[in-house]
């Protein structure tokens, strides 16, 4: 298919003058010192999780055809909607999702919501387990997930595979003894009935190949057959810094995309509700303290509200 490069890049530049830093939760900072009208290339590209100078060949209409799992993590850092999306799809030569296909696109409204959860952790998850987006407070939590290159940021994949997520600095979640195999046999019975709603979902037939060929685990449940839906639980988080946190795990269904928006959270006047509190505060200083700061290399490290 042709590709538009000249229309991709004006496409691109135009969405990211629209956005502001505070649209996707990152500081202004003082009106003097900021250039441009909306992000700068800097904020965009480690929101997209993508390098600065790729974004600039982007927008200069030079460099490869992008892919559509980056062309995907534009529109979800730019709060693109749909018909957004979908240009910069067709600008590319790519054709939108077709009926059928799990959603990897993350609505604006979504993304406002768990900007909103400032003092709980909350990630966005495809029906396949993709972290398509997250607040700081879950970067805080169970570490920085602009850290994983995005072919990584699974669930299943990070459960069930070694790979990046191996940093001392992260979190593991229903890791303990006495969850990990409930824990596990729950995340492929969701695989299984995911894959019986999109059966013709490539990225889905992909996910599967990996995880069989590579976790005995994984093969071992896949092999039972039971299939079932993720339920909300209460989940050890051990943390590397505050040791095991057992917290409240609430998956809010967004039916009409079949994503789930998902909220750790602790009751009042416990140890865990204290150690989130804390988190508030320290966990997520070193965020704020690079936001601020404009180095002159390197471009800033801002707050990443989606991916």
């Amino acid at each position: 298919m042709t590709v538009d490069r000249a229309g991709l890049a004006a496409a691109i530049r135009r969405a990211r003058e629209r956005v502001g830093p505070r649209d996707v939760g990152l500081p202004a900072g003082p009106r003097a010192t900021r250039r441009v009208a909306g992000l700068r290339r800097e904020e965009l590209a480690l929101l997209a999780g993508i390098s600065v100078d790729y974004l600039v060949r982007l927008e200069q209409g030079r460099g490869p055809r992008p892919s559509t799992q980056v062309l995907q993590a534009l529109a979800r850092a730019l709060r693109l909607d749909t018909a957004g999306r979908d240009e910069l799809l067709h600008l590319a030569g790519w054709a939108p999702p077709a009926p059928g296909m799990i959603e990897m696109h993350v609505r604006p409204s979504v993304l406002r919501l768990i900007d909103r959860f400032v003092d709980l952790p909350t990630v966005v998850v495809s029906a396949k387990g993709d972290v398509l987006a997250w607040n700081a407070m879950a970067s805080a939590l169970q570490g920085d997930w602009s850290a994983i290159p995005p072919e990584w940021r699974n669930i299943n994949l990070l459960r069930f595979l070694p790979g990046p997520e191996l940093d001392s600095r992260r979190s593991r979640v229903g890791e303990t003894e006495e969850e990990r195999e409930s824990t596990a046999a729950q995340a492929v019975a969701a695989l299984r009935s995911t894959a019986a709603r999109y059966p013709r979902d490539p990225g889905l037939a992909e996910l599967l190949a990996r995880l069989n060929a590579g976790s005995a685990d994984f093969r071992r449940l896949w092999v039972s057959g039971q299939a079932g839906g993720w339920r909300s639980h209460r989940k050890t988080v051990v943390h590397p810094s505050l040791g095991p946190l057992t917290l409240d795990c609430d998956a809010l269904h967004v039916p009409d995309v079949d994503q789930s928006v998902v909220v750790y959270s602790a009751r009042p006047g416990t140890p865990e509700a204290e150690a989130l509190a804390l988190l508030r505060v320290v966990g997520t200083q070193w965020l704020v303290c690079e936001e601020a700061a404009i180095p002159a290399a390197g471009g800033p490290r801002p707050r990443p509200a989606g991916t």
